[in-house]
Order: structure tokens, then sequence, then C-alpha cells
């Protein structure tokens, strides 16, 4: 029997939108599935979940001992007050681990995820520095500002070196998929948004800027990301290479919103005057979201880990357009898309019907 593409791939934050997604997509494929994260959980059948915290380097040496992966997707990071922080910490994750795997020799490929922010500046200089033209392309240079994302391909590089194996960086916009407890969710962040809207009579308030309501916008569905990051682990001709991934389409929020508000059942409001951020928006309603979530049956009652305002209102808030070019991923063969507005509300539907929303 031949020996599957990926013989053991280990997904470096299994519990996220990006990592559920490649532990489901790779499940069933022949090969072993293990799947790190801090508190993994039950993982789908065919996987395994090992607990470790990134930053302990003797905790993540000590879960990953006799593991000797052929394929590592990473796809965790960890935010913290400032761009600094964020640098030492991000970095030390990936240090840990690479220590904790190479003594095993058996690296083929490491495939790392970061984001546009690789084009737009980190949140604290979001967009201030000199942006360059949409659609962004990977050859464009870095930015002069601090970036923990550089910082990532940089550690990347290296370590892929040591470890005698190839690399890709996946650069994703805002990733829209099935999961809890996530950081950086919009789909599940807007779904909230709109149930506490309509238990409380309210319109469904577009919370973003004029020109995200206006201008031309994409989005990455996660299971096309998890599609995109195993075509590159398993094809040389995309080896030691950054891409963009995302739809590939475009769409403006001004014309998706009223679709979205008539698939959940509310009444839509788009932009009128000014940004009318999230946060504002959905304070204190934390009291109401358990109440819905006790009527309801829902499987998670605690509204922050269900909504990620913040998150929500730095993409909706960007004064703006952004989107991206994905023409080196079909120069080289790969031909995944998603309509974004289907892949929209078959999301919706999928946290509805694990009762995630009511």
């Amino acid at each position: 029997m031949p020996e599957p593409e990926i013989p053991v791939a280990l997904v470096v934050g299994a519990t996220g939108i990006t990592g559920a997604a490649i532990v489901r997509l790779l499940t069933g494929r022949g090969g072993e599935v293990v799947g790190l994260a801090r508190n993994p959980g039950g993982p789908p059948a065919g996987a395994r979940a090992v607990a470790a915290d990134l930053l302990d380097a003797d905790g993540v040496a000590s879960a990953l001992l006799g593991l000797a992966p052929t394929h590592v997707f990473y796809t965790s990071w960890s935010k913290r007050d400032t761009e600094d922080e964020n640098r030492e910490v991000n970095t030390a994750m990936m240090r840990n681990l690479f220590a904790a795997i190479e003594p095993a020799g058996s690296v083929r490929h490491v495939a790392l995820v970061t984001g546009l922010k690789h084009y737009l500046g980190p949140f604290e200089a979001y967009g201030t520095g000199e942006v360059p033209d949409t659609p962004f392309r990977e050859e464009e240079p870095r930015l002069d500002v601090a970036n923990f994302y550089y910082d990532q391909e940089d550690e990347l590089f290296a370590a892929s070196a040591r470890l005698g194996a190839t690399w890709s960086v996946h650069r994703s916009h805002t990733v829209v998929g099935f999961a809890v407890g996530n950081a950086m969710n919009m789909g599940l962040t807007i779904g909230a948004q709109a149930a506490l809207c309509r238990e409380l009579g309210r319109p469904f308030v577009f919370p973003g800027s004029e020109e995200q309501w206006n201008g031309v916008c994409d989005v990455t569905d996660a299971d096309l990301l998890a599609e995109h990051m195993t075509w590159a682990a398993t094809t040389p001709r995309a080896a030691d290479t950054a891409f963009n991934v995302v739809n590939g389409d475009v769409f403006r929020w001004r014309t998706l919103w009223p679709r979205i508000a008539e698939h959940l059942g509310v009444e839509p409001e788009g932009f009128a005057g000014e940004p009318r951020p999230l946060e504002r928006q959905m304070a204190g309603l934390e009291d109401t979201w358990r109440a819905i979530a006790e009527r309801e049956g829902l499987v998670e009652p605690d509204l922050s880990r269900v909504a990620s305002w913040w998150h929500t209102d730095a993409d909706l808030g960007r004064p703006f357009e952004v989107f991206a070019d994905t023409g080196r991923s079909r120069d080289l063969g790969f031909t995944g898309h998603r309509r974004t507005p289907e892949a929209v509300l078959r999301t919706l539907d999928a946290y509805r019907s694990a009762r995630v929303l009511p």
C-alpha cells in the first residue's frame, strides 16, 4: 500500500478556525493527524489531540515526545497589548515548537498562516504606513514597520533550513469558518450580533466604515485555506513560496449585509454617516445572550467565547479598500475557490445546526 501524501500531520492551533478545518480535511486520508492546542477538547474521529502551551518549552517537548511529524501546519498566534510583545511571544512559540520536533529529523514541510496585515501593518500601526495598492501581491516588499508576521516568517525560514524541510506561507484575509472561542471569528460574531438584534428588536446595523461598506472586499473561507495549505505542502513546485489565499471573488458589504440579514431574520441597516462599532452596540448584553442560550439550548452561554467584537470592528472599520491577488497560486496549479455569499451563509447554518447560534 503506498504511503499517504501526508503520513504524519501536526496541526498547531487545532481548535482555531483554520486548524480545525485542516484537521477535518486530513482525517480519513490514511495518515496520522495530531492536533496541538492548549485546550484541545475532543478531536474528530481519526485524529489525536495533544495538549500543550507553546510558551512552555518543556511542556511542548514533553507533549510531542516520540512524535515524528512529516508535515507541520502552524495556525496559532497569541495577541498581546503591543507589537513588541506580539513579536516576542509569537516568535518564542514557534521556537519552542521547532525545538521540540527537530530531534526527530522527520519534517518535510512547514506551512504557516499569517494574513493581510503583512501589507497593512500591525494593529497598533494599522494602515498608517505606505500601504500598497490593491490588489495586494505577494512580491510587495515588507513595510518599514515592526510586524510579528515578519518575525514568524524569518523564524520559519531559519527553522526550515535547519530541518531540511520546505516551507510555505499563507496570507489569508479575514477567515470565515467553524470554530468557537476563537479570537478572530467574523462569521460567528456577525451571527451573534444578529441573534441579539432579533431578540431585542433592534436593526442589524453595519458597524464599519463607509469605505468598507461601499468598497471592494474579499475574505477567506477556512476550508479553502485548509485545501490550499495541504496543496502547497504536497506540491513540489509550490515549495518555499508565500501565497495570498482568498476566496477568488470580490464583493461589497452593502450587497452582502442585506443577504445575511434576510437569512438570519433581522432588519438590515447600512452605513449612516460614521462607523458604529460592535463593541459599543453590543456592550452589556452578556446576560441577554445567556438567557437566549438557556432558552434555545445553545452550547455556549458565555458571549465572550462566541463573539469577538473588537476584531470584527477592526476588519470592518478600515478606512480603505482591502483585497488580494491570487495569481501566484493559479499559476502554480491551485484552482480552488469559493463564492463568498454562499460560503458565509453555509457557515452561519453550520453554527445554527451545532446549536452555537439560535
